[in-house]
């Protein structure tokens, strides 16, 4: 796949800009800029040392496009491990296709999406899960995704899944070599040690398979589904979260039609709440597949919010009673997941009313209930904090190694399989080469993750996630 071609892309978002930043790379990279690049101090670009810069103007026959400072990055030192250059231009629309442009002419190639890191990948200047790392860093927009990120492509993953490969791989190998010796009933490996590194293996193996979970969370965002009946504010709701006008809010009950979806960060962590529509009878249409919906929504959420006026449970007898009956069919359909309940409009309420919202409510509801006023922001920072509560982020502040990435996850499922059937192999006395089997399978496995056992089909399907231009 690696092929020698010199590729050209837009590095930085496209459209107008301060500036914008035009990627070389391969063999030629460094004679193609210095072609069109007279330097104001008249050195040649090949001549210079790697990791320095140079401003000079970008020249198409005799007409200069622009000022501009050229980096260079001579291989094996730079990102792919080819000659790099990233040229810095004022960021107009016109000046980037311009250049580009005539690179296209003097030789280069576009480059496809995710083409610079694929490079990186192939030169061995990053394995794939490092290479996967760089696109989930460019898409984290929390603090706690950026993290998880940050420590993968630093090659935090890697090197325990690296480590665990290398210490099967010395068994497997003693394990091979037994077959060669099958006649004389030898075996080169101990089988107690053997035992000791399978089940150290396990362990590992299911410490990261579980931490998928949070980390699958960590990574899309935690979605948060706000039910209730028409008009009692779920849209104001969502608005005082995410601190703008998002929904429509109106005095008209069945105003939200359909689910409105936005994300915040708090503390860290994204969650992504989704506005509903009431829940009541109705005969519009329109609003009966906002309500289908509703449920549909209930369903994919990890936290469900219900909220409802506070006024009715102090004023209204029959409405607090089904109101009660609907946060019981919530609670029953889905057992497992955290669901809050939130009294709204408590600016409305006098102080006695206030005090019989706690009363009025059983023992387990009261551990996850709010009062609050969405209109004035009342009560907003305790519901964040009790959201944030339901997040297991134990495993991020001790910096453990957190799964965030399906594919990694899929693999590691598979390699656990494998390990347990070694496990079992061991234990009943299998035969090496039965065992050797389960091993070779295992190893596989593992290589899937850090991209040393691979395939151009797969690699097609990571790098097509990418950006142009990374």
């Amino acid at each position: 796949m690696l092929n020698k071609e010199t590729i050209v892309a837009l590095a930085t978002p496209s459209g107008a800009g301060a500036i914008a930043i035009i990627r070389l790379s391969g063999k030629d990279a460094i004679k193609l800029a210095e072609s069109q690049f007279k330097s104001i101090s008249g050195k040649k670009l090949n001549d210079q040392a790697t990791h320095t810069i140079h401003l000079g103007h970008i020249i198409d026959d005799n007409k200069t496009l622009d000022e501009v400072l050229v980096s260079i990055f001579k291989n094996p030192n730079s990102y792919t491990g080819e000659n790099v250059v990233e040229i810095s231009c004022h960021g107009s629309n016109y000046i980037q296709q311009e250049i580009i442009q005539l690179f296209l002419r003097k030789g280069c190639r576009m480059a496809t999406a995710g083409e610079f890191t694929l490079r990186a990948f192939l030169n061995g200047k990053l394995d794939l899960s490092q290479a996967e790392a760089v696109a989930d860093l460019i898409s984290s927009d929390n603090e706690a995704s950026h993290q998880i990120a940050m420590q993968q492509m630093r090659g935090g993953f890697s090197s325990e899944i690296a480590k665990l490969r290398e210490e099967l791989l010395n068994f497997a190998s003693l394990i091979e070599l037994e077959l060669d010796f099958a006649e004389e009933d030898v075996e080169f490996a101990d089988r107690t040690q053997f035992k000791e590194l399978v089940e150290r293996i396990r362990f590992v193996l299911k410490c990261l398979i579980d931490s998928f979970a949070v980390g699958n969370v960590i990574k899309n965002g935690i979605p948060v589904a706000i039910v209730g009946e028409p008009n009692v504010g779920k849209s104001t709701l969502l608005n005082a979260l995410l601190n703008e006008e998002r929904a429509i809010v109106s005095h008209i009950a069945g105003t939200t039609r359909d689910t409105i979806e936005d994300e915040i960060s708090i503390g860290g962590m994204g969650f992504r709440f989704i506005d509903t529509a009431g829940i009541r009878d109705t005969k519009d249409v329109v609003e009966s597949i906002g309500i289908k919906k509703t449920f549909e929504k209930i369903d994919q959420a990890q936290v469900v919010i219900y909220l409802f006026e506070a006024d009715v449970i102090s004023n209204d007898n029959e409405k607090s009673h089904s109101i009660k009956i609907e946060i019981e069919k919530i609670k029953n359909k889905y057992p497992q997941k955290p669901l809050l309940i939130i009294a709204n409009k408590i600016d409305k309420l006098s102080d006695d009313d206030k005090s019989k919202l706690d009363v009025t409510l059983s023992a387990v509801e009261r551990s996850h209930f709010i009062a609050l006023s969405a209109k004035h922001k009342i009560g907003v920072d305790a519901l964040q904090e009790k959201l944030l509560s339901f997040v297991n982020t134990g495993a991020l502040r001790n910096n453990d190694t957190i799964v965030t990435n399906s594919r990694h996850y899929d693999s590691l499922l598979k390699a656990f399989e494998e390990i347990n059937k070694v496990q079992q192999g061991l234990d009943s006395g299998l035969s090496g080469d039965l065992l050797a089997i389960d091993i070779r399978q295992a190893l596989y496995h593992f290589g899937e993750i850090t991209g040393e056992i691979t395939n151009d089909d797969l690699l097609g399907n990571i790098f097509a996630n990418f950006c142009i231009g990374k």
